[in-house]
C-alpha cells in the first residue's frame, strides 16, 4: 500500500519491514535517529512500550495512550496513533456511527484506539476482555477524557444486542488459534461485525457472522484507512487512497 502510494505521487520513499524484539526496541529507535528514517509503523506488541522512548506524543496518541506511528522530525521522534482514524473510517463504511451501540473485544493498544474513536463518534461503547481489570483500566482512562463506557468479561456477552461488534484481539489470527470470541447468539442480520485482523483476511469470526446474515467489515479496511493517515504524516501529502486500496486488494486477493 505505501509503496503504491509513493509511486502514485512520485515520491522517492520506500516502506520495508523490520523484525524487532522487545530487547532491541531502544536500539531500533536509536537506529531511526542515526539513519534519518522518516517514519516507522509500530505493530503489536510495542504500541504501549514504545511510548517512553519517544520525545513527544501528538494529542491523539497521548489521549489514547498507544502509538502505532512514529515520525522523525529532524531527530525528534513524535508518536502518533492512526489506528483510531482507521477504526472509525472502516466501521463508518458499513454503519452510521453516531448514536449506535458497539461492543469492542480486547483491551490492548488497538482496542484503546477503537474505544476512543467510537466514543469521539458519539457511539455507546461496551468493552469486553478476558481480564476484567484490564477492561476497567481502559474504562478509567476513557473516563479521564470525559467518556463513559461499560465493561464486562467475555463470558458475559451473550445477552448483548449491539449495532456493531469489533474484534480488536489477536484471537482470530491463525497463529493464535483462529478463535472467535463472540457468542453466536450475538450474530444476526441486524449487526455489523468488524474484525481488525487481516491475516487471514477472512477470519473465523467473519465467516460465522456472514453465515448468520450479518454485515461484515474485514481488517483490510481499517488497515487501508490507518495507512492512509500514516502516509499523510510521513509525506505531508494527501494519501492516494485509490492506488493504495488497489495494491491492498491485489495483496489480499480480493
Amino acid at each position: 500500500m505505501h509503496r503504491a502510494g509513493y509511486e502514485a505521487i512520485g515520491a522517492s520513499f520506500v516502506y520495508v519491514p523490520f523484525a524487532v524484539t522487545g530487547a532491541d526496541l531502544p536500539g531500533a529507535l536509536a537506529g531511526m535517529r542515526a539513519l534519518g528514517i522518516r517514519g516507522l509503523g509500530v505493530s503489536m506488541p510495542f504500541k504501549l512500550s514504545v511510548i517512553p522512548l519517544l520525545d513527544h506524543l501528538d494529542p491523539v496518541a497521548r489521549r489514547i495512550g498507544a502509538v502505532n506511528t512514529i515520525v522523525n522530525d529532524d531527530g525528534q521522534l513524535v508518536g502518533h496513533n492512526t489506528d483510531a482514524w482507521g477504526a472509525a473510517h472502516a466501521l463508518s463504511e458499513a454503519l452510521e456511527l453516531e448514536g449506535k451501540s458497539v461492543v469492542v473485544l480486547g483491551a490492548g493498544g488497538a482496542a484503546r484506539a477503537a474505544v476512543f474513536a467510537f466514543c469521539e463518534a458519539k457511539m455507546r461503547v461496551h468493552l469486553a476482555n478476558r481480564t476484567l481489570e484490564k477492561a476497567r483500566e481502559l474504562a478509567r482512562a476513557a473516563a479521564r477524557e470525559g467518556f463513559s463506557i461499560t465493561v464486562s468479561n467475555l463470558g458475559d456477552l451473550a445477552s448483548h444486542r449491539p449495532d456493531a461488534i469489533v474484534n480488536c484481539t489477536s484471537a482470530t489470527m491463525d497463529e493464535y488459534g483462529a478463535e472467535s470470541l463472540v457468542p453466536e447468539p450475538m450474530l444476526s442480520p441486524g449487526v455489523v461485525v468488524m474484525d481488525i485482523v487481516y491475516k487471514p483476511i477472512h477470519t473465523r469470526l467473519l465467516g460465522l457472522a456472514e453465515r448468520a446474515g450479518a454485515r461484515t467489515v474485514h481488517g483490510g479496511r481499517m488497515l487501508l484507512h490507518q495507512a492512509g493517515r500514516q502516509f499523510e504524516l510521513y509525506t505531508g501529502r494527501a494519501a492516494p487512497l485509490d492506488a493504495m486500496d488497489a495494491a491492498l486488494q491485489r495483496a489480499i486477493g480480493q
